[in-house]
């Protein structure tokens, strides 16, 4: 299994990473455990890599001499924040040896640190891969959709041979060791493993720390702190609301997803998916490629009669995108488009179809509205 996803080259985010060394010479790769950042580094064409994990690698990289040998050079840098000063190595690099690229990848808490952002800021570009969208299911040779959403966007989760539900467990565990108990001072590791799985369970709906405090058994101050360990470490996407009529509609509460499908049906104990579960697990995919493009997360609509859309992007030029998720095209229902464009008329209005193989459009009520596939997602919001 190592073999064949070390063999596939991820051209999606390969060319990204090319585009950003055109521009700095430092690129920050991070992401959850297993995503695949080791192997994305190894498939860069003439890349040195460097297992920073290794002793003897930390002393090499840990030499004074260490850049002045390797110019011209593009490396890697896996595992970083295992060396004493990561930042003070990269500041350097960035600084005084500009013809060396660097792709650095570690803990995703390292990006939080203060001394790391402050030292780096203007230096390096951050670069957040997800599981597996659209361009990597091509270079994967997936067609499957409800596969890919049933095992996840985790490249050795999706391809091995069968779905081992122990893999999902241990993954916790190990994410509970490695990037939890070791960084922030959570001493109740069941409350915390309770509040991931109500999350993932409820995966799209709107958060409310009292009702989760109560569940979980530990007071609100202690859930924000766990969500904002979930938020850094990037095993969540917060949704944030979209307003300017503050006083109609929904402007403080945000929405938490799973960050990945897979995830989300091994919390709900789903061995079959119906087609009643795939509205929510569609809607995950979605916002997993819409994030792999825009490198944020977008926001959503609601107000306070319930009307609400999906997702919404506002431009630049003071036009908002509203996007609606529907894995069936046939049963999309409009209604909440209409109230959304009597607030906010300028705009295109697309339905991201999970059975869309071609891009079409129809009128409703003199509004166009784009139907599209997951495939064309990058071409209809590349402007934004």
């Amino acid at each position: 299994m190592y073999n064949i996803i070390t063999m596939v080259k991820r051209t999606f985010w390969l060319k990204k990473i090319e585009h950003l060394f055109k521009h700095r010479n430092i690129i920050w790769l991070y992401g959850v455990r297993r995503v695949g950042k080791t192997f994305l580094c190894k498939s860069i064409p003439d890349i040195i890599y460097y297992d920073c994990e290794l002793p003897y690698v930390r002393k090499e990289i840990q030499s004074e001499y260490f850049l002045d040998n390797l110019k011209g050079k593009v490396i890697a840098l896996d595992e970083i924040h295992k060396l004493d000063n990561p930042s003070e190595l990269l500041k350097i690099a960035a600084d005084y040896h500009k013809d060396i690229k660097i792709i650095a990848t570690g803990s995703s808490l390292l990006s939080a640190y203060k001394k790391f952002k402050d030292t780096l800021t203007g230096r390096k570009y951050n670069l957040k891969i997800t599981p597996i969208n659209s361009f990597d299911m091509k270079d994967f040779e997936i067609t499957n959709l409800i596969e890919r959403i049933r095992r996840g966007g985790l490249p050795q989760f999706l391809i091995s041979k069968d779905i081992i539900l122990k893999d999902y467990a241990e993954w916790i565990d190990s994410y509970w060791a490695k990037d939890i108990a070791e960084i922030f001072r959570i001493e109740k590791r069941d409350s915390f493993i309770k509040f991931i799985e109500l999350l993932f369970a409820r995966s799209g709906g709107i958060f409310e720390a009292n009702s989760y405090a109560a569940e979980c058994e530990v007071s609100r101050h202690t859930i924000k702190s766990y969500l904002y360990a979930l938020d850094i470490t990037s095993i969540i996407n917060i949704v944030r609301p979209f307003a300017t009529l503050k006083s109609r509609e929904i402007v403080s509460a945000p929405k938490i997803y799973s960050f990945d499908t897979g995830f989300t049906v091994f919390m709900k104990g789903w061995k079959e998916i119906r087609n009643d579960d795939l509205g929510i697990l569609w809607e995950e995919l979605v916002l997993n490629e819409i994030i792999s493009i825009l490198e944020k997360p977008p926001n959503y609509w609601r107000d306070k009669f319930g009307h609400e859309v999906d997702f919404v992007l506002a431009k630049k030029n003071g036009e908002v995108i509203a996007i609606e998720c529907k894995w069936n095209s046939s049963k999309a229902d409009f209604s909440n488009l209409e109230i959304f464009r009597k607030k906010y008329p300028k705009g295109k209005n697309i339905i991201i179809a999970g059975d869309c193989r071609k891009p079409y459009a129809i009128k409703n009520k003199k509004m166009k509205i784009e139907i599209i596939g997951l495939q064309d997602v990058c071409r209809y919001l590349k402007n934004v």
